[in-house]
Formats: C-alpha cells, structure tokens, sequence
C-alpha cells in the first residue's frame, strides 16, 4: 500500500461515452488525462471477461499510470442459508480477484451479505464463518497478496454496518475496509455532516484494526438518497439535500494521516465529482 491519497471513478462517466469512446482501454487515457489516479472495474452483473481482455485493458492502465481496482458481482451473499448458493459467492470473489491480478489491480471489493429472514446476529456469525472459507480459498489459490476489501451497505437489510465490516476485517490479513460513506449516511438517516462525525467512525476503525490495515482503506463515496429503509439510489454532487459531503472527510484524513483509495460512485458524473474531491483534498492538505 503506497501512502498516497487516490482519487478516481467507478465505471465510465456520461462525459466519457457522449465523447464517443466505449471500451475500459479507453478508459485509462482518458481517467489520466482528467488528472486522476485510480479506476475501478466493476464485474456488477458477473465475471465475464476473457483473460485476453483482461490483460489488454491492465495494459493500457499500466500505460497511462493508472492504479485499477475491481468489484466483485453484486450478488455476493455470505449469508445465504444455502451452502451451495454460499460456495458461490467465495468462487465470485475468486474469480473477481484472478481477473485483478491479470489487469494489475491489487484491490477486490465486494458486498458481504443480506440478511435474509434470520436474526441478524445469526446472519453476521454465518457471514464469518464463510469468509473463513474464502481465507482458505484465497491462500489455496495463492491470491494472499490482494487486498479483499468487504463494503459498508446502505440498505438496513444488508449486512455492512461499519462495525459489522470492521469485525470481518479481523478474519485474516487479507481483509481491509471499503468504507462507502454515501451508504454509511443513507443507513443512518444522514448522520455524516461534521468532522467530527467522520472521526469518530474512522477512529474506531484505526482503534479496531490498527493503522497498518486502517491506513490506506478502500472508499466509495457519491451522495446518495435515502428512505427510512436506507439507500434509495446514487446521486451527484449537485445534490445538496442528502448529502454527505465531502470536505469535512478530507479534514479528517489530514488529522488521521489516512492515505485512502478513493473511487466516487456519482451517478454519471463519477470522473468530475471525483476531480472535485481530489482538489478539495489537495486544498486542505495544502498541495494546490
């Protein structure tokens, strides 16, 4: 892990494709030239792509300098009372993974449950259990060198509070946090405003997990709207009704000394709302 803030988009922006480009090569030039960091490739609805694609597009990321992270399917369930259905998901995430290290991405993120009809204590302890079988899986296929980085969930029947991600991060070395504060604020009804608001949940990360897996954690961050049943859908910066916002983030990072992976999951403006954090951060650090 570098040490080093990045900023960059989930997917392709509309700018993107209304400028006439289509493929994830295309991507790498174009993430580069709008002055950011990072891309993140998401295999949302499956796991796809040919290794032949895979290499091409970790080439042209490699070319323009560009660090890559992927997501695993969406439908990833450690929970799932179905043990079959549950050895799935380890395979989606191993897959997930195999696909990053031919790109060059270092970096997996992915959905840790749904609770379903149990207790969600019964829900979370399955959870554990089958992310012991992924640890197993992964150093069986010799992955041990990626970061597999379990997400804050927005909606209140997901598993993914951030308590909950912390404590499946204690699993094994392999395990960092994706904190995705668009969901941490829908799940709890607005709740990150202040600095002090992201203190306090990222000091009880540092506090749980210690600096080494604290430091340089996976972020998802896009305003996103919400019901009393959590995440409704993702919005863009323009939003100034749900929020959150971004700037008090950024003042906590410089307090912390964190050093995040920072993909923005704006709805269509991802690069240019991703832009926009990286000159907020770089103001409050005093860079720009």
């Amino acid at each position: 892990m570098s040490g080093v803030t990045e900023f960059g988009p989930s997917g392709n922006s509309q700018a993107f494709i209304e400028a006439g480009y289509k493929t994830s090569e295309q991507s790498a030039a174009w993430v580069k030239n709008m002055g950011l960091d990072c891309f993140e490739y998401s295999f949302g609805r499956g796991v796809s792509l040919t290794d032949e694609r895979a290499a091409a597009i970790g080439a042209a990321f490699k070319a323009a300098g560009v660090e890559i992270s992927v997501h695993a399917p969406y439908y990833v369930n450690f929970a799932n009372p179905d043990d079959e259905l549950a050895a799935k998901s380890v395979k989606y995430v191993i897959d997930s993974a195999k696909k990053a290290v031919i790109m060059g991405g270092r970096r997996v993120v992915f959905h840790p449950a749904s609770q379903g009809k149990a207790e969600r204590c019964a829900a979370v302890a399955l959870t554990k259990e089958r992310l012991l079988k992924l640890t197993e899986a992964i150093y069986r296929e010799g992955l041990e060198n990626v970061l597999f980085c379990p997400e804050t969930m927005g909606k209140l029947g997901q598993i993914g509070t951030i308590e909950e991600v912390t404590e499946f991060c204690k699993t094994d070395r392999v395990f960092i946090p994706a904190i995705d504060f668009g969901h941490v604020n829908a799940r709890e009804q607005g709740s990150l405003k202040t600095e002090k608001d992201y203190e306090e949940r990222l000091s009880y990360v540092l506090a749980e997990l210690g600096r080494e897996k604290t430091e340089c954690f996976h972020v998802h961050f896009s305003k996103i709207e919400y019901s009393l049943k959590g995440e409704v859908r993702h919005l863009t910066f323009k939003d100034d009704k749900y929020g959150p916002e971004f700037y008090p983030l950024a003042l906590t990072l410089k307090k912390l000394d964190l050093h995040p992976y920072v993909i923005c999951e704006s709805a269509g403006t991802q690069d240019e709302d991703a832009l926009f954090m990286k000159n907020t951060y770089l103001s409050v650090m005093g860079e720009k």
